[in-house]
């Protein structure tokens, strides 16, 4: 991905001199993410998200993560209705911690919690959420927001060695899909790559044992078994079965 910032807007260090007033009020609305089609995803995630989602990877080099594909078109996440809800069981914690996110300009070495001020539910009247008590210390909710971040973080570290031995393993290949629209229009999504089975089944013994005793074997199938997920996200776009290129074979 090129950013971890997707869905986010007016972004903001979260501190007490100008939040000291602020409070969260949830609103279960996901508009804020209806212009994304994918967001990064967790390694412990696959098996929840394996249910709803086609789950792939994006990125180059050391920065390969697994993604959920939520949209043929790049604005366009065919998992919000035209009333903001989510359409699907599960919700990407990606999604999930909006409007809160770490942020860094030492690699990850310093974090920084912030926040999107354009949030709707952001106010100064009380509703919902306050951040900051009366003498300036952080609420039971903010010290849960920490937390979650906190596991989140810990969670992103894992996945990105999980992606690192994957790409030293040579298993990434680039994925191309062809969707028909129901107006004859032909889609193709690119950009986004999958494992190579027969690299799979080519591994040695000993990596084979390694990737299995680290639960990435699970997760690499967890990853196979979801791409059939892109016939239900077409269902939602009124669109044909799609059809996997044999440069990017995902049988």
């Amino acid at each position: 991905m090129a950013t971890q910032l997707l869905i986010y807007g007016q972004v903001e260090a979260v501190n007490k001199k100008r939040h000291q007033d602020w409070s969260i009020k949830a609103e279960n609305n996901y508009d804020f993410a209806k212009n994304v089609n994918s967001v990064p995803l967790m390694a412990a995630e696959f098996p929840h998200a394996a249910q709803d989602y086609a789950i792939v990877f994006a990125g180059e080099g050391d920065q390969v993560l697994p993604v959920v594909i939520m949209g043929i078109k790049q604005d366009q996440n065919l998992y919000v209705n035209d009333q903001g809800q989510w359409v699907a069981k599960y919700v990407p914690a990606f999604v999930r911690r909006y409007p809160f996110v770490f942020a860094s300009t030492d690699e990850g070495e310093t974090l920084t919690l912030c926040l999107d001020e354009s949030y709707s539910g952001c106010n100064k009247e009380n509703q919902g959420e306050r951040l900051f008590d009366g003498d300036g210390e952080q609420t039971q909710y903010l010290t849960k927001v920490l937390s979650f971040l906190q596991d989140y973080q810990s969670h992103y570290q894992r996945t990105q060695a999980f992606c690192k031995k994957l790409a030293e393993l040579d298993l990434f290949e680039d994925m191309g899909a062809k969707f028909t629209l129901p107006t004859g229009e032909e889609r193709t999504l690119t950009g986004f790559k999958v494992i190579n089975k027969e690299n799979l089944k080519a591994l040695q013994q000993e990596d084979l044992s390694q990737l299995f005793n680290s639960d990435g074997l699970e997760l690499v199938y967890l990853h196979l078994h979801s791409l059939r997920n892109l016939n239900k996200m077409l269902q939602n776009a009124g669109s044909e079965q799609v059809n996997i290129d044999e440069h990017g074979s995902v049988h």
